[in-house]
């Protein structure tokens, strides 16, 4: 196999590696619990609000997501769960296990179910991302980082912020179509990425933007063309799979805390 084109960290495989199901399904799930762990870090979820998930490779149709109740920043490989497009929570067998939040599902089960491409949605409410989805606006290219997503977001003007219905679950999908960011009307933040890493990458991010709309709200926007000139580096997937890198040896002491428990 030729050698990625894009650059990585020591320890750390390649953006574009290729695995076997069963290698996709482990490094999926590590990086979901990750994924929690960053958040947690974060100081998001403390109030049992929002939800990372990962699409399984093998039942496709299935996606991985924390345990309810299980604090973000406890979050391990072994705390996940397996839900159908049922509701059902199961293991990898099957065997009924655990359980979501009720968001958690309709929330992720229609966006992944519509976004073949996507592996991950990151979803939680959050200082800034949270107060700026009241005022039901886009992000403006009011700084570098911004420029990740103004050609590339969507908004979500609808009132169910609980998000109790299948069907407003599937609204959510269907305003966020292919796009990476969704800004929830007086909800939050929601994007998606090829990867966990993405979606969780290009969700840090995201809220970094709206601290600066929310602070600058009158700021002055550089034009569409330098704009597009930014994006051009800072909007492709393999961005959003380094911002989870630089993240996760920011904030993640000892990622191997995640990994399952071996009993002998």
């Amino acid at each position: 196999m030729s050698e990625s084109p894009y650059p990585t960290f020591p320890g750390v495989e390649a953006f574009d590696v290729v695995r076997t199901p069963e290698a996709e399904r482990t490094h999926r799930k590590r990086m979901c619990a990750l994924g929690y762990r960053i958040f947690g870090a974060m100081r998001w979820g403390q109030l049992g609000d929002g939800h990372v998930s990962a699409r399984d490779p093998i039942l496709t149709d299935h996606f991985w997501l924390l345990d309810w109740g299980i604090p973000f920043g406890k979050a391990t490989v072994d705390g996940l769960v397996l839900v159908g497009p049922d509701s059902r929570v199961v293991d990898a067998d099957g065997n009924p296990t655990g359980a979501v939040n009720t968001a958690g599902y309709n929330i992720h089960a229609p966006v992944l179910a519509a976004r073949p491409d996507a592996v991950s949605a990151a979803h939680t409410h959050t200082s800034f991302g949270t107060p700026w989805s009241a005022n039901v606006q886009p992000f403006r290219a009011i700084s570098q980082e911004s420029c990740a997503f103004v050609f590339d977001q969507a908004l979500f003007d609808d009132e169910e912020v609980e998000v109790l219905s299948y069907d407003g679950g599937k609204r959510i999908a269907a305003a966020l179509g292919d796009h990476k960011l969704c800004i929830l009307r007086n909800h939050g933040l929601l994007t998606a990425g090829g990867s966990v890493e993405e979606a969780v990458g290009w969700f840090v991010m995201a809220e970094r933007v709206a601290e600066v709309h929310v602070k600058a709200p009158n700021g002055i926007a550089i034009s569409n063309a330098a704009a597009a000139v930014a994006a051009e580096t800072l909007a492709p997937a393999p961005t959003g799979w380094r911002l989870f890198q630089w993240l996760l040896r920011s904030v993640v002491d000892d990622p191997s805390v995640v990994d399952p428990v071996v009993v002998d």
